[in-house]
């Protein structure tokens, strides 16, 4: 038995539950009958393949049900079922509703959502009303209305939905928590962030052609190609800022004890795709002819009622190296991720800069320090273990995640605001406080020590 899988199996649910699920010191609540959580998987592609995978190697889960409508992918993952000696599960997939019936299934628990963004919100109202504690990929939400669905659905039902989103975890990240948390960094002040990263050959590609060099989408593309690349031609509006938002949002204690207020969003022209398709598919190819309306970079600014701004910044069309663009400024110091450079008043040469590696390897999460090393291998950089053992440990105890639906719909209206900001010409918009005031006494978590 792999060590990871023994760490699953051996470590009580006040060890690694309490730590990455805070709260879970209420104790425990199994709701399968027996100490296993079963699960079901909605979307079993690239993503959800993932999520299979460390889901297997786990002794505390049992995957009851797999849903996707390519029977491709359906075969993908019972072969790892198959090898990693699980019991096969039942499958769906016969048209794009059968997950309701995966969702009627009386014995399952849990389900994770990793499908095309317009069918996330859907699925997830659909599992609560359900009574399935529910697991979405990011952004969980394409619209205002959608977001106050995930909202109202919680609380009518009471049911609880994480957002997956996995940078939160990642280990920089953390470290940088655990600064802010410590007051490294003094008053916070401003941030920045983004999703900055080369998806073209994500956005085209039939795959006949070498990876990276096709022009196809829609119908004719493969993967994300055949869903993605409708969002660049149909909205001009960051459709992906949970990234680098999310992660932001914790260290501003975003919904538990501030919240966003406003926001204004800018776009630059779009030529980057349409530059692609010239460049791998020539001028006779048909797509050449696509009118994208989404601008190339997209920079929005956000306002928090606790006085911080935040910079967001959308950035997947256009040749350039991955970044998410962080960075974390206080009264006392910043840290940039680009550049991996730390300043802190006092403790750094006054106006240079410090390499930021001693400063977060010496703040190394306690997370991190305890249970990086069966992170390792999970993707991500070990990030994805830590998401999927919150969803699970959340899961098991019945609780509200760390990622729960508030942040969801306040991290996923960031599309629907800056679609509509851009088309006024940048005009300032109110975020809804999808906590109904609640976010002044709700505590931040203490990622910390794990508990309220």
């Amino acid at each position: 038995m792999s060590s990871r899988r023994k760490f699953v199996k051996n470590t009580s649910i006040f060890g690694t539950a309490v730590a990455l699920a805070p709260g879970l010191a209420h104790g425990t609540m199994y709701r399968s009958i027996g100490n296993k959580l079963n699960i079901g998987l909605i979307g079993v592609g690239l993503r959800g393949t993932n999520h299979l995978s460390n889901l297997l190697r786990r002794d505390d889960v049992h995957i009851a049900a797999i849903c996707d409508i390519d029977e491709n992918r359906i075969g993908v993952a019972m072969d790892l079922i198959s090898k990693a000696n699980r019991q096969k599960p039942k499958s769906f997939g016969k048209d794009p509703y059968d997950y309701r019936n995966l969702l009627e299934l009386k014995d399952l628990d849990a389900v994770v959502i990793s499908t095309p963004w317009l069918w996330h919100t859907r699925m997830t109202v659909d599992a609560m009303e359900a009574g399935k504690y529910a697991g979405v990929e990011v952004s969980a939400a394409n619209t205002l209305e959608e977001c106050w669905d995930l909202v109202n659905t919680h609380e009518r039902t009471g049911t609880h939905m994480m957002i997956l989103e996995n940078v939160n975890y990642r280990r920089d990240i953390m470290a940088v928590l655990h600064m802010v948390k410590q007051d490294v960094f003094g008053e916070l002040v401003h941030f920045r962030c983004g999703y900055q990263h080369d998806l073209r050959h994500v956005k085209f590609n039939d795959g006949k052609t070498a990876y990276g060099k096709g022009a196809e989408f829609g119908d004719r593309g493969i993967s994300e190609s055949k869903w993605r690349t409708a969002h660049s031609v149909k909205r001009n509006a960051d459709v992906y800022p949970t990234h680098g938002l999310g992660p932001i949002a914790t260290m501003a204690d975003v919904n538990r004890g501030n919240r966003l207020v406003s926001m204004t969003s800018h776009a630059t022209k779009g030529i980057g795709l349409h530059n692609y398709i010239l460049e791998v598919g020539g001028a006779d190819h048909p797509n050449a002819k696509v009118k994208f309306k989404q601008g190339d970079v997209i920079t929005s600014t956000l306002e928090t009622a606790n006085g911080e701004t935040i910079i967001v910044t959308h950035d997947c069309n256009l040749p350039r190296p991955y970044s998410l663009g962080f960075r974390v400024q206080g009264s006392k110091g910043l840290w940039e991720v680009d550049g991996n450079r730390m300043y802190i008043e006092g403790q750094s040469e006054p106006h240079q800069w410090d390499e930021a590696t001693p400063w977060l390897e010496q703040y190394d999460h306690p997370l991190w320090k305890k249970y990086g090393e069966y992170a390792l291998g999970a993707g991500h950089g070990g990030m994805d273990f830590f998401v999927m053992n919150a969803f699970v440990e959340s899961a098991k105890a019945n609780i509200a995640p760390p990622l729960d639906v508030y942040d969801a719909a306040a991290w996923s209206a960031v599309t629907p605001l800056s679609e509509r900001s851009i088309a006024n010409n940048g005009e300032p918009q109110d975020f809804p406080d999808f906590t109904r005031g609640q976010w002044i006494k709700r505590e931040p978590f203490d990622w910390d020590n794990g508990s309220y």
